[in-house]
């Protein structure tokens, strides 16, 4: 199974948290005071990271799937 990252951007707040979490999946537009998924099939490696920043969303802007492959 492959971790699969939904963004759903009308509902970011613009907390950064997601990319305090996981700079190397996200990224942040200052200009939209909002995040900028850069990985939406991050590596297993990457899994920890992608998961703390879905956590940690306050707006739930995040969610993750599981997908096979």
């Amino acid at each position: 199974m492959s971790l699969h990252v939904v963004f759903e951007p009308g509902k970011c707040q613009g907390y950064a948290n997601c990319l305090i979490e996981a700079p190397e999946v996200w990224d942040f537009d200052e200009d939209a005071n909002s995040a900028v998924l850069l990985q939406a099939d991050p590596p297993d490696v990457l899994r920890g990271k992608a998961e703390a920043a879905a956590r940690c969303c306050p707006a739930k802007a995040i969610t993750l799937e599981e997908r096979a492959g």
